[in-house]
């Protein structure tokens, strides 16, 4: 594969490329994106880092730049900073040092065009002090001014109302009687208002001057704080290198481990073995979580097969290569069956989203540590969408149910199970929008068998709190149902989604019964700024036939790792707690899983834990996000599943979601419509609610008991399997639908 060129630079513009970075004996050169701009040669480890993350930076103006062979060359700043770089060709290698040394010297040009006119300048601290003393000094100076006029015009009022008096005394008319003392009281008027602007302008001036000083003072209070701030930040990270430092240098691998391919080749004497952060000086604000395990690549004979290996080992790595064997295989199946099976035509869009504003802190503000569900919101904030579409998305990627379900083996099946769990928050990456609300009784059903080999149902099966039903049979061995309740608590900057129930997933054909729980959502800058979705928590996928287990821990984001984003590691373990599987990914790109060959514990951990050390196999993908359709942020950033889900279908029952004339409205930008719909429906639902109540309190004063709700669908049982109470489907819906039978459904539109 060709390496990206550098972006050959106009006059003024930044340089940027990939160059390959010395870190340390054990890595040796990784390729990192570099950035020249302003004389300053910064330096990511993707492109996409260079909105949040700087790994390292120097300053050209002060920096030394010299060539060791056809494509390394070396900047150093004759202190801790050195780089010891290499380009892909000599040729690039030439591109970059032209670049390096027309931005060194104009950064030492203008450092010195800095210098002298710092020379002849004042501090900004100076500037900022004279220049207000210079503005008081001119309002004092007006101000005399305007006292003076003062004295001019109470002289000359006296003078004038002394002529006036004298007139007055004369035998006059008496219409000039008259207009003597208008003019008279008119001057006294006069002369009393120019007083009171006088006064005015020296209060002005009076507190101008008190609050100067109180200015001062801030401004300079704020200068020392930044100072002390960046102080305790510097020794911060200081701290953190150091720590890192010592528990790389000492942590201890299994012996005759080896790094990476190529990390021996190009080894440059002086260069020290420690990280390339050691090396960088990379500062950040805060010590990151530890990670709970290390992974490094196994001994390459692993790799190779022959009698000399440890017992089970050949088997493992037969194992190994059949999983490729087995992936390609499924893959090719499953694209074959999309192939032969016509798909019917659906959707690829949907009306755009129009732009509607609204003042959100208005309607939020009073909404602080409340019940989200029960606080009637517009539908400026939803998505056209139910929250039973919602969960049904969470099939998007039910191929990898279909993979799992031809597994021989139950470990090499759970990393497909955990893979699934964690793909069904893919979508959810730009869906800011909240989906609307179920209301009781409501349904919604997605017959997908002749496309992807699998029915789903889902039902809103109680309202406070609210909580869905959802069962999925597939055709191809696999079973899926799931009882979800949402908790959610609004805390003024963000919002958070608790899911709680359990997942269950079971295998025809092995038996296996899988479950685990969700994690939790949050909704960032929910006031201000730009909302945000971030995933948090752990899981646990256990197997209750084998005992096996997968511990998945979703990373909450933060500013100051170094880590990817929204990243997701995973163990999976036999029920003797054996690992044999590492898995590695994002929740909104991907997943991959690396096998186990060998795990020893590391010494001086962080914060003195002993971190497990792994030596794995390459590692293999198992999950890829789908592209969004095109023109997605103008429809909701919808997936092609959701595109679909709400579009109308013949013969589904009169609950369906597709059937909700609020969220239909919604979806064609009649938003004024939906929200009066909207009310309809809430009002309407809350008066069967009283009616149902009523009832069942007049039947137990009466000695008897009926239940005030009871699920179309499913039935209320105890879960086999954690003891809870749930609903399970008990059949019948597909068989109304063959009928058009729908008798017993509710009005609820």
């Amino acid at each position: 594969m060709s390496e990206p060129k550098a972006v050959s630079p106009a006059p003024g513009d930044t340089y940027k490329g990939w160059l390959f970075k010395w870190t340390n004996y054990i890595k040796g050169y990784q390729r990192r994106w570099f950035v020249l701009s302003n004389g300053l040669l910064s330096y990511y480890r993707t492109q996409a880092e260079m909105g949040h993350t700087c790994r390292g930076t120097i300053n050209l103006a002060t920096a030394n730049i010299s060539v060791e062979d056809s494509c390394n060359f070396v900047i150093s700043n004759g202190g801790a900073q050195t780089y010891h770089l290499k380009a892909s060709s000599e040729v690039e290698r030439q591109r970059w040092i032209t670049a390096l040394e027309l931005a060194k010297a104009k950064a030492v040009r203008m450092q010195a065009e800095s210098d002298d006119s710092a020379d002849e300048d004042p501090s900004p601290a100076q500037g900022d002090r004279s220049e207000v003393q210079a503005t008081l000094r001119t309002l004092s100076s007006k101000v005399e001014d305007l006292s003076t006029c003062n004295d001019l015009i109470a002289k000359h009022g006296s003078a004038l109302q002394r002529s006036l008096s004298e007139l007055e005394s004369l035998r006059v008319s008496t219409d000039t009687g008259d207009k003597i003392r208008q003019v008279n009281e008119r001057a006294t008027l006069f002369r009393i208002t120019s007083n009171a602007m006088i006064n005015a302008c020296r209060d002005f001036l009076s507190l101008a001057q008190t609050h100067s000083k109180r200015w001062q003072k801030a401004l300079q209070y704020e200068r020392d704080q930044r100072v002390r701030l960046e102080e305790t930040l510097e020794q911060l990270a200081k701290q953190h290198n150091n720590l890192e430092r010592a528990f790389r240098g000492a942590t201890v691998l299994p012996a005759g481990s080896a790094g990476p391919a190529g990390s021996s080749k190009g080894i440059v004497p002086g260069k020290g073995d420690l990280s390339d952060e050691d090396e960088e000086n990379e500062f950040f604000d805060a010590m990151e979580d530890a990670p709970e395990f290390i992974t490094v690549p196994a001994d390459p004979k692993y790799h190779k097969r022959s009698g000399s290996n440890v017992s089970g080992i050949s088997s493992e790595i037969g194992l190994d290569d059949h999983l490729d064997e087995a992936q390609s295989t499924s893959n090719h199946e499953i694209a074959s069956s999309k192939e032969v099976v016509p798909k019917k035509k659906r959707r690829s869009r949907i009306p755009d989203k129009p732009n509607y504003s609204l003042n959100l802190w208005s309607i939020m503000k009073n909404c602080i540590g409340k019940e989200l569900s029960k606080i009637p919101m517009p539908v400026n904030f939803n998505e056209p969408l139910s929250m039973l579409q919602r969960l049904t998305e969470d099939l998007e990627y039910s191929e990898l149910l279909d993979r799992a379900a031809k597994c021989e083996s139950s470990l090499e099946q759970l990393c497909y199970v955990a893979a699934f769990t964690v793909s069904s928050y893919s979508t959810t990456v730009h869906r800011i929008g909240k989906p609307f609300n179920p209301l009781l009784g409501e349904t919604f059903e997605l017959d997908r068998l002749d496309e992807s080999g699998y029915r789903s149902l889902c039902e809103q099966v109680s309202h406070h709190p609210p909580a869905a039903a959802h069962h999925v049979e597939s055709v191809r061995g696999w079973t899926l149902q799931q009882e979800i309740a949402l908790a959610s608590k609004f805390r003024g900057k963000y919002l958070s989604i608790m899911p709680l129930g359990t997942t269950h997933c079971i295998f025809a054909k092995s038996l296996n019964h899988y479950t685990w729980k969700k994690v939790t959502t949050t909704v960032h800058n929910i006031i201000v700024g730009k909302l945000w979705i971030d995933q948090s928590g752990e899981i646990d996928v256990i197997n209750h036939k084998t005992g096996d287990r997968c511990h998945l821990k979703f990373a909450p984001y933060s500013y100051f790792s170094r880590d990817v984003a929204r990243k997701v590691t995973g163990v999976v373990t036999d029920s003797s707690g054996k690992a044999h599987f590492i898995l590695s990914g994002t929740w909104d790109e991907k997943m991959e899983f690396s096998r186990v060959m060998q795990s020893s514990r590391g010494e001086n951990g962080t914060e003195g834990k002993h971190k497990t050390v792994y030596q794995t196999l390459r590692a293999r993908e198992l999950w890829r996000r789908h592209p969004l359709p095109e023109g997605a942020e103008n429809m909701y950033y919808f997936s092609e599943l959701a595109l679909t889900l709400n579009e109308l279908e013949e013969g589904v029952a009169p609950t369906d979601s597709r059937l909700r004339p609020d969220q239909r409205l919604m979806e064609h930008g009649r938003w004024d419509e939906a929200n009066a719909e909207k009310q309809r429906l809430e009002e309407k639902q809350r008066s069967v609610r009283r009616k149902r109540e009523s009832e069942a309190v007049k039947t137990t004063e009466e000695g008897t008991h009926v239940d005030n709700y009871k699920a179309q669908w499913f039935e209320r049982c105890e879960d086999p399997v954690t003891r809870d109470a749930t609903h399970i489907y008990k059949g019948g819906y597909w068989e109304a639908k063959a009928l058009q039978n729908w008798e017993t459904c509710p009005d609820i539109f």
